[in-house]
């Protein structure tokens, strides 16, 4: 299969790797780059279990081929970690347990950070609507709804932090 030679940033630092013409961003971030935290699930777009950041925005490396990100900024779970929106959020998760399996978790996450960055204090209903994209076959939705406005108002208390 052709390969294409691509550069983008990844995590913060510049990566070129060869990527195949028709291979998919998941697989790329997950086999390649070693970034297991980005879930492949359904391989359709439709559990949001890959979301990662491209260029400020979640997208679902599962339906991203890999050519297709040159030049961009790729964020991943690993990489987020360490931002204030998602140390909250998971620690909201926890407190409210959010996750049994934690397939979900970091496809949540990312959406919820995105949620968050529009909006920092949505409601219940604008939650529901950003993860609607998200499955999760564990703990229902009630938990993580109520752990991203936990993680929305401890945000908001701490914004001058």
């Amino acid at each position: 299969m052709p390969e294409d030679t691509i550069r983008f940033t990844l995590n913060g630092r510049e990566v070129t790797v060869s990527a195949r013409s028709r291979g998919h961003l998941g697989d790329l971030l997950r086999y390649e780059l070693g970034q297991t935290g980005t879930h492949i699930g359904c391989e359709h777009g439709v559990c949001g279990a890959c979301n990662v950041m491209m260029n400020g925005r979640v997208v679902r490396s599962c339906l991203t081929l890999a050519v297709q990100i040159a030049g961009a900024e790729i964020e991943t779970i690993e990489h987020a970690r360490s931002d204030r929106s998602t140390v909250a959020l998971q620690n909201a998760f926890v407190a409210r347990n959010a996750f049994q399996c934690g397939y979900c978790t970091p496809g949540m996450i990312m959406t919820a950070r995105e949620l968050l960055a529009e909006n920092a204090a949505p409601c219940r209903e604008e939650i529901r609507d950003a993860i609607s994209g998200n499955l999760c076959r564990c703990t229902g939705y009630q938990a993580i709804v109520e752990a991203i406005s936990d993680a929305a108002v401890t945000l908001r208390e701490h914004a001058d932090d």
